[in-house]
């Protein structure tokens, strides 16, 4: 029998699969189930099949009872998907994991206070603790008083907040206000000891399903088995992920193994996504870990696949990745490769990718403000919204020479087009005019091909009052303020906090940077992120594997290749990472590795039999 014969009969072994989990989909007899879904195992066409088979059979039901089916997806992208798919049905409630949380914990307001005072005591407690034993004068030392300052102060404000609010994609700013943190280790621990809300899930969620399972926060998985032991009969809890592709520090570790024994355990075989050679390599990689074997399907094409070892001091980087995807054209005979936006090319931290497309400078000072980031990164900063939704929006018009368009956006974000100030306007055609006219000046920054820094353009539209500005950018808006803070050093030290320094740097950065930067906050860029790209496919892949420039910590590609021994914590999670790297690819994959001991990163390789020596290239190729 040819191997192509073998293949050709496997595509058939997971059609069990769905029926399966269709049979634990009743509201009589619920039967819990985790679903193992290796990478392109179609997991989430599962999960839809799964949801339709609800909607075909259990709909009537659940509607007389006014109950619906809840699901907790990853990404507000996968959220979407599945809505999509589902027709917008309001009997499936699809939501991420902090909005699922509050939407079961919003306006229990004495509980949380109560929760919150007795965290921040602990808190407290634990800090000073600290401080007694550590060194005065540290910035260690300078950190914990500022925080038990802080976390003081909530406490004694904690009796005059009425109720709590949370924000899944904003800066969750305010006294009343909770993080994202505390609002699933609220949501965990009300689950946990409180009869009251575990009868609000079941009772509002005969059926929860949750994607991407083995890096859900371990906290409220642990929350939800424990309602489901204790109300088995009326809670069915589905779970679907594979262990391999845990990537996150705050999932379940061992998520699916000690299963009770009356949940259902189905698995998934194929891989409907990469190539022959892809599935070998990625099965060969989890070998190590566990048992579980992929099988490409019939029509999967053979793929290309190598390994590229550079040395970690290695001048121009982009330069050597633009020959490594000119190789990878001539391997493969797949022209695309020459063509930057046609490849996938995949780093290990943001700055990493916003240096190569080149805007690393009003990327960085934002991103490194902790509590932006969230936000920042989701697209609804009001910083970088500011340029990129209206700025960047009217430059754009201007120049397209699109009348239309530049009205358009001026009428829905101009304080001088509201209606109010349209009605005080003496002559409507002249005040127009005047507003077309500040457009114009606006516009003589970019005379010539200048670049203007976002603080010009800031200081510009301050000046002819051309668009709302957002609170955190508007003490940048005047010379006089920006001199006077810095002419005061007692007040420069007060004023020029760290959100302060970060909107500085940001405004420094040239304009030009925020197309850029939002195309890849979008999605719409050819980088993203080893952690951004789970759950989604591409043609061509580049993996650019790189600790010195990440300067990371949790994933080390050097600790994977040799460095530590099988079984340590950076090697396991960093061989997960590169299962999800790898994985992504559905014609051929280029990864590239830069290292301070090539020669033991290539011996490593070709011991384990990951790669054949023709698979791999050390240096530069020509």
């Amino acid at each position: 029998m040819s191997s192509q014969t073998t293949v050709a009969r496997t595509d058939t072994t997971d059609a069990h699969v769905d029926e399966e989990i269709a049979a634990c989909l009743s509201l009589d007899s619920p039967k819990s189930f985790f679903l193992f879904a290796g990478a392109g195992s179609g997991k989430t066409r599962s999960l839809v099949a799964a949801l339709q088979h609800v909607q075909t059979h259990l709909s009537g039901r659940l509607r007389v009872k006014g109950q619906r089916v809840g699901v907790i997806t990853f990404t507000n992208a996968a959220s979407d998907e599945i809505k999509r798919r589902l027709l917008f049905d309001p009997l499936i409630d699809v939501r991420t994991i902090h909005s699922f949380a509050w939407s079961l914990i919003e306006g229990l307001n004495r509980d949380i206070r109560e929760w919150l005072r007795v965290d921040l005591e602990e808190d407290i407690t634990k800090l000073n603790v600290e401080e007694a034993k550590g060194k005065k004068g540290t910035k260690a030392s300078t950190d914990r008083l500022r925080k038990i300052e802080s976390k003081n102060k909530r406490l004694q404000n904690l009796p005059n907040v009425k109720s709590f609010t949370y924000s899944p994609t904003g800066d969750n700013r305010g006294r009343d206000a909770l993080n994202h943190s505390e609002v699933l280790q609220l949501t965990a621990n009300f689950l946990q000891t409180k009869p009251a809300m575990q009868s609000i899930l079941t009772g509002r969620y005969p059926i929860l399903l949750i994607d991407e399972s083995q890096d859900t926060n371990k906290h409220l998985i642990d929350a939800l088995f424990a309602v489901q032991a204790k109300l088995k009969g009326k809670f069915l809890l589905g779970l679907l992920g594979d262990m391999m592709q845990r990537i996150y520090n705050d999932g379940k570790e061992g998520l699916g193994q000690g299963l009770p024994p009356d949940w259902a355990t189905p698995g998934k075989q194929l891989n409907y996504r990469c190539p022959k050679r892809v599935v070998a390599l990625i099965n060969k990689v989890r070998s190590s870990t566990d048992q579980q074997h992929q099988l490409p399907i019939s029509a999967a094409v053979d793929g290309v696949v190598r390994l590229f070892i550079l040395p970690s001091d290695l001048a121009n980087k982009p330069a050597a990745e633009q020959k490594i995807s000119a190789y990878m054209s001539r391997t493969t005979g797949d022209e695309k490769w020459n063509e930057p936006k046609a490849i996938k090319t995949l780093t290990l931290e943001h700055r990493m990718a916003a240096s190569r497309l080149g805007f690393l400078d009003a990327f960085s000072p934002l991103y490194d403000v902790e509590g932006w980031r969230t936000s920042f990164l989701q697209g609804t900063l009001p910083a970088s919204r500011f340029f990129s939704e209206q700025v960047l929006s009217l430059v754009n018009a201007k120049h397209s020479d699109d009348p239309f368009a530049v009205a358009r956006i001026a009428k829905a974000y101009s304080p001088r087009l509201t209606q109010e100030a349209l009605r005080v306007a003496k002559d409507t055609q002249e005040h127009l005019k005047q507003v077309n006219a500040s457009i114009d000046v606006l516009m003589k920054l970019w005379k010539d091909g200048a670049d203007p820094t976002l603080l010009q353009v800031l200081r510009c539209v301050a000046e002819h009052n051309l668009l709302e500005i957002p609170e955190s950018l508007e003490v940048s808006t005047s010379k006089a303020s920006a001199e006077a803070a810095a002419s005061d050093e007692d007040e420069r030290e007060d004023r020029r906090t760290e959100r302060a320094l970060a909107i500085q740097a940001f405004l420094n950065a040239p304009f030009s940077q925020i197309r850029p930067m939002m195309e890849y906050l979008s999605g719409d860029a050819h980088f993203d992120t080893h952690q951004g790209v789970k759950g989604l496919e591409f043609d061509r892949v580049m993996v650019i594997m790189d600790d010195a420039e990440a300067r990371g910590f949790l994933f080390k590609y050097e600790d994977l290749f040799g460095g530590k021994a099988a079984g340590e914590k950076t090697v396991e999670s960093t061989k997960r990472l590169f299962y999800v790297t790898t994985s992504r690819a559905k014609e051929s994959l280029a990864l590239v590795a830069y290292s301070s001991a090539p020669d033991r990163v290539q011996n490593f390789v070709l011991q384990e039999e990951w790669f054949s020596p023709e698979e791999v290239v050390v240096g530069i190729p020509t």
